[in-house]
């Protein structure tokens, strides 16, 4: 009589640099017999490094990393294992940037303070090639297409590119133009560059008018968040 055969285990890696996240996701995934941890990264170049040489079923990565953007990190990985999944894990509200990580290649979004069991149903998902969102963001994303027309989390803001969109968040956060550019690891001249596209795509001539829009922009995200 044949043995049974024991299911494909799911290798995840993580990419997140706050030692108490990684170790959590860790012993998470310990605790599910179908699941196991691969590898775990603290920052993007540490993820290329391990995802050549160990390429693991799911890539769990943080949105906001040491060295660079998660999201430049996603659209890297698309282009160097396009059939890895990517599952977006973050603190930021799936709002500002769920939309934007599905483009750059993840297979979905989800905020770090979601249930355990919302984790582990999103993981088995994109594993199996499905799309994990809230419902929440699911309808808007259905509407839209559907429609064609923004979803309702759309504003002025979601003309902005993906490194814009960075340079507007950390303007947000109330950081100068010397501290985007070591952020974002790029000059100051660039900086200046992305701070003069935004204000044309916003329509503002003010460089005080931006900031006060985009710290204004980022707090009532994050109460929209903290809300839901």
């Amino acid at each position: 009589m044949k043995a049974r055969e024991q299911p494909t285990q799911i290798r995840v890696a993580i990419v997140d640099d706050h030692t108490m996240m990684r170790e959590g996701l860790r012993l998470f995934l310990e605790s599910h017999a179908e699941m196991c941890c691969a590898w775990t990264a603290v920052n993007a170049a540490d993820a290329v490094r391990h995802v050549d040489e160990d390429t693991p079923d799911v890539l769990v990565v943080d949105i906001s990393l040491p060295d660079r953007s998660g999201l430049e990190l996603i659209k890297d990985l698309r282009l160097l294992r396009p059939k890895m999944a990517m599952l977006a894990l973050s603190m930021h509200d799936e709002r500002m940037y769920a939309q934007r990580v599905l483009k750059a290649g993840a297979r979905g979004y989800l905020m770090k303070n979601v249930p355990q069991k919302t984790l582990e149903q999103a993981l088995r998902r994109v594993a199996a090639g499905g799309i994990a969102v809230s419902e929440e963001m699911s309808e808007e994303i259905l509407k839209a297409f559907s429609s064609g027309a923004p979803s309702q989390s759309q504003d002025r803001v979601s003309d902005l590119s993906d490194r814009e969109f960075e340079v507007f968040m950390l303007i947000g956060q109330g950081k100068n133009t010397a501290q985007i550019a070591e952020a974002l690891k790029i000059s100051t001249k660039t900086v200046d560059v992305h701070k003069m596209n935004i204000r044309m795509k916003l329509g503002m001539n003010d460089p005080a008018e931006l900031a006060y829009f985009a710290i204004r922009w980022t707090e009532g995200q994050e109460k929209r968040g903290a809300s839901s």
